[in-house]
């Protein structure tokens, strides 16, 4: 027998009682002034689970912004569902209320695992099994108005919850605005916990963020809380969970830090202009994995910005993004640049990552600035393209309406090396990039995606750039010609193995 919680800790926390759980799988409840999505109900393990609302990008229409934020119309509202569970698998049931035409179509991202879901269509039901605390998706008839399904592993709470240093937020909503970090702070978000506000943190150490629950920056206007996450100068920091919910910036921001983890976090919500996912930028030593993202911009990216002092920014080096989901509603789900204002990049890797949607480019190295880049892989790559995808377009005017079939046969690229200036470099000399690897990456879907190398000049060439066991709709691409890829005069030594 399966033993279910029902998460309500705000009895624990009042009480000041030990509020260790020991349940194989935690259900939230939603606080009462938070919006819940009534385009479906959900069972996990037999036990309904509440539906929490977000708003997303609905179509790739976007812009440089214009000094007044995205129209809502741009956007539409859609369900997600978080709980924790320590279980092998979760048996998940949802019941709609949409349309029963819905049902004709039916999917579950990432497609790599393989789940195929039994469908009642009398009922509007769906039923199927997920591994572990394994984020996925479900759509009905595209992904417009889709289910995000967002487990966490089952976390241990603070044993004590008046100790120095934790900020326990229990239960409930908190309007707490932007909470500065000292060194040595610990955060822990419950279950049912929403936060209003966003954590910084500068020249810090030895801090932790955690659990699941939610941190949200939607009542701030663009740069005035900057992101859920910022961590500047900073080292040895944590984080641990949380959901990442709405961010007027980027949500999570990077900069100039060494020995950072960031694992289970869910990005959800993300619709406003440069809502991009997780920025590493400047630092060293990061992990960042086991974590969902749906971005309105670019999704794990590598970056290197102005520090105010030209030529003295730090390297990026030794950062590892792996076992992540990333849905990217606009701009490249796996990045490097556009910005490279650093002495180098090395050692990079993106490993074990379903990209179940991209818009324009799902791995790209977009080199502007002055940084050798070296040693940067690719490895085990899942990128899913469906028959029709929704042509992205950059928005004219106020009174322009978007066109979604602007390019009916519109596929975004797959892979993308180019060295070149362009509107968000600020160096006056040009790097290079010599050894990139892309290993096990599988295309699904009916489209052979283009790609495209290119290096500046003579003196800064892309090279060494290897393709090892590149599938795309079960067929293994042996040459340029099969993998649709385009290259110039000063790209060298690209292979297919």
């Amino acid at each position: 027998m399966k033993r279910i919680t029902l998460l309500i800790l705000a009895i624990i926390a009042a009480f000041g009682l030990n509020a260790s759980v020991n349940a194989e799988t935690i259900i939230p409840t939603i606080p009462d002034s938070e919006a819940v999505n009534r385009d479906y109900e959900v069972w996990i393990d037999g036990v309904k689970a509440p539906v929490w609302q977000c708003r997303v990008s609905a179509i790739p229409f976007n812009r440089v912004w214009p000094g007044y934020q995205r129209d809502k119309n741009q956007t539409e509202l859609a369900g997600y569902v978080v709980w924790e569970t320590d279980l092998p698998t979760s048996e998940i049931v949802v019941k709609t209320t949409r349309d029963a035409d819905a049902l004709q179509s039916v999917v579950v991202r990432p497609q790599s695992l393989g789940i195929r879901p039994k469908i009642d269509a009398k009922k509007k039901e769906i039923a199927f099994t997920i591994p572990g605390a394994t984020p996925t998706v479900l759509e009905l008839g595209g992904f417009r108005q889709c289910l995000h399904l967002l487990p966490f592993p089952v976390y241990k709470r603070p044993d004590n919850l008046n100790a120095p240093n934790l900020r326990y937020f229990g239960p409930g909503v908190h309007r707490e605005g932007l909470i500065e970090v000292k060194s040595g702070d610990e955060i822990f978000v419950d279950a049912g916990a929403v936060v209003y506000g966003g954590v910084r943190g500068q020249n810090v150490e030895n801090v932790k963020i955690s659990g699941p629950g939610v941190i949200d920056a939607s009542p701030y206007e663009r740069g005035e809380i900057g992101g859920i996450f910022r961590f500047s100068n900073c080292k040895n920091i944590t984080i641990d969970g949380i959901v990442q919910r709405d961010p007027d910036v980027w949500s999570t921001t990077l900069l100039n830090c060494d020995d950072v983890a960031i694992r289970n976090a869910k990005l959800v919500g993300l619709w406003r202009y440069n809502a991009d996912g997780i920025d590493v930028c400047n630092s060293e030593r990061v992990l960042v994995e086991n974590s969902f993202l749906r971005t309105f911009d670019d999704g794990l990216v590598v970056k290197g910005l102005d520090q105010g002092v030209v030529g003295v920014q730090k390297p990026c080096k030794d950062i590892t993004f792996r076992g992540n989901v990333v849905w990217c509603d606009w701009g490249r789900a796996l990045e490097l640049g556009a910005e490279t204002r650093a002495p180098e990049f090395r050692n990079i890797r993106f490993e074990n990552i379903d990209v179940i949607r991209t818009t324009h480019i799902a791995m790209d190295v977009q080199h502007g600035d002055r940084a050798k880049i070296r040693d940067v892989s690719f490895d085990n790559i899942r990128v899913e393209f469906d028959d029709k995808i929704p042509t992205p377009v950059y928005q004219n005017s106020d009174d322009q309406i978007y066109d979604p079939d602007a390019d009916p046969n519109y596929c975004p690229n797959l892979a993308v090396i180019v060295i070149a200036s362009g509107m968000w470099s600020h160096d006056d000399i040009n790097g290079d990039v010599d050894g990139v690897l892309f290993k096990d990456i599988v295309v699904y879907g009916n489209r052979k995606p283009f790609s495209s190398f290119a290096g500046l000049d003579s003196e800064h060439k892309a090279t060494n750039v290897v393709f090892d066991n590149l599938q795309i709709n079960g067929e293994k691409i042996m040459s340029a010609q099969d993998a649709n890829l385009s290259q110039n005069e000063f790209v060298e030594g690209v292979s297919f193995q």
